[in-house]
């Protein structure tokens, strides 16, 4: 019980930062907006990507949301990395909280952040045009997918920080892992017109599944 009551506590902690701070989540929400607003209205005009009959702006939507999210979480362990360096870690260290509730807190609150994210991007993407399936349950599921994704990418992301000694080397490993994520998944184009190299490692890439949830209940139902 006293573990659980610590994890509620790390997201406390998270939901009084966004609350200090509520124009970091508004501008993290700027790039998957434009991506959707933008680059999904182009593409569907053209017709090059066949989506199996899904308008392209519905299909990038997800993949979208969740390239959002998760990059949010990935780079989650930058958080960690500058609180050692500034010595709040140390004290949360010797505090009467075990390290388990530390990094599973941070993590499910990495989960609530990206929920909040994701309910700034979908009204935008209902506004231009983006048809999600009218079913209160596949949306609530499909949070429910977003938080257990973000929580997971970002217990990761704290796992690589703990062994980071500068901020500098955890963005460069980051922007390493993020755009290979991101580009070898499903989330802007069919696997099937990935090359096959590609296409192998979309398999093992935990983004695809991850964006196939999520499309599955907010666009195909399937």
């Amino acid at each position: 019980m006293a573990t659980f009551k610590n994890m509620l506590a790390m997201i406390e902690l998270e939901l009084r930062r966004l609350g200090h701070d509520r124009t970091e989540i508004y501008s993290r929400a700027v790039q998957p907006i434009l991506w959707i607003v933008i680059y999904g209205n182009v593409m569907s005009s053209i017709r090059a990507i066949p989506t199996s009959g899904i308008p392209y702006i519905d299909f990038i939507t997800p993949g979208v949301i969740i390239q959002s999210t998760t990059f949010i979480s990935i780079f989650y362990g930058l958080t960690i990395v500058w609180e050692r360096d500034s010595g709040i870690l140390k004290k949360l260290l010797v505090a009467p909280v075990s390290r388990y509730s530390i990094v599973v807190g941070r993590a499910m609150a990495s989960g609530v952040r990206a929920i909040f994210q994701a309910l700034i991007i979908l009204p935008v993407a209902v506004i231009v045009g983006v048809r999600f399936l009218p079913n209160p349950m596949y949306l609530i599921l499909a949070f429910v997918v977003i938080f257990f994704a973000s929580g997971g990418f970002a217990a990761a992301s704290i796992l690589v920080a703990s062994f980071m000694k500068t901020r500098e080397r955890f963005m460069g490993i980051g922007q390493a892992i993020t755009m290979p994520l991101f580009f070898a998944s499903n989330a802007l184009y069919p696997v099937q017109l990935m090359p096959p190299i590609l296409r192998e490692f979309s398999i093992v890439n935990p983004l695809s599944y991850v964006v196939d949830a999520v499309r599955g209940l907010l666009i195909t139902g399937n």
